[in-house]
């Protein structure tokens, strides 16, 4: 069974019929269609967000150039390395931040009463959410070192 017939719709009727209405000598018509396009206009400026009214601004690009347009293979290959040392550094300082906050919520875990080697297998079975590659082995240490300077 269907909800809706539209066998018996003609929409060149209803356009008909709203002209023979129209026509039709009823008050204050053009008053009320002057508000109702009022109330339309005023209805579209009002939900229309502001960042579409005007094209956006452009923005300032500012270039920095950070080496020589003259550098040799040396140089290159020295600030290559240097950035290397730079990035790992940061990544053991990472990994000693994040074996700080393990051992936290250790303790936490064993104050509050729950056991931590328990939580750890029930929550090592769960998919974790996708994580950055963890670079390779760096220092362990219990408390993270001052941050490398950049």
């Amino acid at each position: 069974m269907r909800m809706f017939n539209f066998k018996g719709v003609n929409p060149v009727g209803s356009v008909g019929d709203f002209f023979e209405y129209w026509k039709q000598p009823t008050p204050y018509r053009w008053q009320i269609l002057a508000l109702a396009v009022a109330l339309s206009f005023t209805l579209i400026v009002v939900a229309m967000p502001k960042t579409e009214r005007a094209p956006p601004a452009k923005p300032d690009v500012i270039w920095i150039n950070s080496w020589p347009k003259d550098r040799s293979e040396k140089e290159i290959i020295a600030s290559n390395i240097a950035n290397q040392k730079r990035k790992d550094a940061e990544a053991a300082v990472e990994q000693q931040r994040q074996a700080l906050r393990k051992e936290f919520y250790r303790t936490l875990a064993k104050a509050s009463g729950m056991d931590p080697d328990a939580l750890e297998r029930e929550y090592a079975t769960k998919p974790a959410a996708p994580v950055a590659a963890a670079p390779a082995a760096a220092p362990a240490a219990t408390k993270p070192t001052a941050s490398p300077a950049k």
